[in-house]
């Protein structure tokens, strides 16, 4: 699994050593946090999107990747083309399911370049069943956003893992 960075904190040293090759920053840091992290990112050609409910205003404003958003179960498809054409050309979009498999499937056809589950220690081996069973049918690639901190993801087929 490739590992997206989850920046909630506004932590000076990470602007310094970008490592990993996706971020993802909260909506809720600060303005002048967020343009140099963005500018650090973009110079050293990292993956940076955002979350939360202003991801969207905060992706145009700072130039980023792409949002990862939430878009309720319902008109998937058209809410997927609405954001799509807010966003622009070339924006990642990560979309999270509910974790069941119905609406993993919807999630799915509405196109987004990634699906995320939430995964908690409690009902892990759930999740797990879930996230591997979407991975042996789906071709959109699927991420893992881990709630608590100890959860072993070894038995995850995730293509990606948010903490």
């Amino acid at each position: 699994m490739q590992k997206i960075i989850r920046v909630d904190e506004e932590k000076n040293e990470i602007l310094d050593d970008l490592s990993a090759d996706c971020y993802v920053l909260s909506d809720h840091l600060s303005d002048d946090f967020c343009l140099k992290f963005i500018n650090n990112a973009r110079h050293q050609d990292k993956i940076a999107l955002f979350y939360g409910e202003n991801a969207i205003k905060f992706c145009k404003e700072y130039d980023a990747d792409g949002v990862i958003a939430d878009l309720g179960g319902d008109d998937l498809k058209n809410k997927m083309l609405t954001l799509k054409k807010e966003l622009g050309k070339n924006k990642y979009v990560g979309l999270f399911t509910r974790n069941r498999r119905h609406e993993s499937m919807l999630v799915s056809e509405a196109e987004p370049d990634f699906v995320i589950f939430k995964v908690w220690k409690d009902g892990f081996k759930e999740v797990c069943e879930l996230v591997n069973w979407y991975n042996e049918f789906f071709l959109i690639q699927s991420a893992v956003w881990v709630m608590d901190e100890g959860v072993d993801l070894s038995s995850l087929k995730a293509d990606f893992v948010i903490e």
